[in-house]
């Protein structure tokens, strides 16, 4: 159940700051306030899995999955262009997360 928290954690995250990329500097009401409440959810659920999961290695799951969704999220819905050099260091983050699953004993 906990890396479930985790997943939709990292959803909630990545819904928080698509609406604050949305909310245009808190300039716009309902976005900003969306952004607030999918953040909260987010921490909620990360503490939840923090109960079990070693708070190094959800962190760096949480984070990095964050990073490369938003980054796609920038690219499709905002039309934000990655240059070669953002493509690799997203690879390296997804590499990175794929080492901590694969092989360290504290997950």
């Amino acid at each position: 159940m906990h890396w479930l928290f985790l997943g939709i954690a990292i959803a909630f995250e990545t819904l928080g700051t698509t609406l604050l990329k949305a909310s245009d500097g808190m300039t716009r009401a309902v976005p900003g306030i969306g952004a607030f409440a999918a953040y909260a959810v987010s921490f909620w659920l990360l503490s939840l899995a923090l109960r079990v999961i070693p708070v190094g290695v959800a962190y760096a799951i949480w984070a990095g999955l964050g990073i490369c969704l938003i980054a796609a999220i920038g690219w499709v819905m905002f039309g934000q262009k990655l240059d070669w050099a953002a493509m690799l260091g997203i690879a390296l983050i997804l590499s990175g997360i794929l080492v901590i699953n694969l092989f360290s004993a504290k997950v």
